[in-house]
């Protein structure tokens, strides 16, 4: 009884040892005819790639190249005498009746300017007109074929996403550093009168001026205009600190340089001073608020003077001063905007001021 029970046991390994071994072999033959039935899953359309050449590809042939010749003047050289200087930059091609958007750095000043396109060609361009308050200009070129960029949304970028600077970095054409948007609304810059800058780390260097930002999707999402540093002479400047003009504004911009040839903006004709946290305790002012300095133009017809603390522009709670400047420049002279704030004294303000048309700033 037990010897036919052990011959039985025996039997069932057998008989499992045989079928293990018969699957390893029939799934060894599967392997070597089928291999793609154990192949990774394609991946999901959704999927991040890692190459962003199609958005190069789309986008490069808009950059073009700027290079400029002014003539310099330097103490020593001699009365009467004058230094010629080149210097470079870059501008992208925003449509196809051949209107470039650049830095008005980049062609402050300048005696000649010529525009060198991807494919070679080369334009001695039209000034359509500048705004040196966005550090914005607008060209125009007479080539037929001209490629452009599509346009994107700066309004919709997010902390943290991809972006590529494309430009004349150096003098080398064309060339793409990638990086990440950093922040956006960035401002008290001191590099323009109007701030809104996006942040990137993507590399920004001499000649990438005017030249542009695009998303992974090849989308111009701001023009690349400065990097900053606070290092001293001797000293490795920062990396990874550069800032673009966002889309949003420069649409804005380019229209009204198209369709008047300049930019026009409300004025209230006040200088302000940005408050502490300190000082509006000690004020009693809860919440943010600017102190006016001098008042003119509509702010003095209004009833504003020195002073005074403005807490409301346009029904907006004010948090500094360029805030209240964007609010006022982007509302069309002869409009009224409404004020409120205090006198020193503790008296309410409530007011309603007319605005004029900001007065061109020197280069504009």
């Amino acid at each position: 009884m037990i010897m036919n029970q052990t011959s039985t046991r025996w039997s069932a390994v057998s008989f499992v040892a045989r079928s293990i071994t018969v699957g390893l072999a029939v799934a060894f033959l599967v392997v070597l005819v089928k291999p793609d039935l154990v192949a990774p899953p394609a991946e999901s359309p959704g999927t991040p790639v890692a190459s962003f050449a199609d958005a190069v590809a789309a986008s490069s042939p808009a950059v073009a190249n700027i290079y400029t010749e002014r003539t310099l003047t330097a103490p020593g050289i001699g009365i009467g005498r004058a230094l010629r200087g080149g210097f470079l930059g870059s501008a992208v091609v925003i449509d196809q009746e051949g209107y470039l958007v650049t830095n008005w750095h980049v062609i402050r000043g300048a005696d000649e300017i010529r525009v060198q396109l991807a494919d070679g060609r080369v334009a001695a361009p039209e000034i359509v007109g500048t705004d040196p308050e966005t550090e914005l200009a607008l060209l125009r070129i007479d080539l037929p074929d001209l490629p452009s960029i599509t346009l994107g949304r700066s309004d919709e970028l997010q902390v943290g996403e991809v972006v590529l600077a494309i430009g004349n970095s150096l003098g080398l054409s064309q060339t793409v550093t990638m990086g990440i948007v950093s922040a956006t609304g960035r401002s008290q810059l001191n590099v323009a009168e109007f701030e809104d800058f996006i942040q990137t780390d993507a590399a920004i260097n001499i000649g990438n001026s005017g030249g542009a930002l695009v998303n992974s999707q090849g989308e111009l999402v701001g023009v690349n205009t400065a990097v900053t540093s606070t290092a001293a002479r001797d000293q490795t400047p920062p990396e990874g600190i550069g800032f673009a003009i966002p889309v949003n504004l420069v649409r804005g911009v380019m229209a009204q340089l198209i369709e008047h040839g300049r930019v026009i903006r409300g004025y209230l004709g006040v200088d302000v001073d940005d408050l502490s946290s300190r000082d509006m305790a000690i004020l009693g002012i809860d919440g943010s608020a600017v102190q006016i300095r001098s008042a003119t133009g509509p702010a003095l017809l209004a009833g504003l003077r020195p002073g005074d603390i403005l807490t409301h522009v346009a029904g907006q709670r004010v948090f500094n001063g360029q805030q209240a400047m964007n609010v006022v420049a982007g509302t069309q002279p002869g409009e009224r905007i409404e004020l409120r704030g205090r006198r020193l004294d503790g008296r309410v303000i409530d007011t309603v001021a007319v605005l004029e048309e900001r007065p061109a700033q020197d280069g504009s």
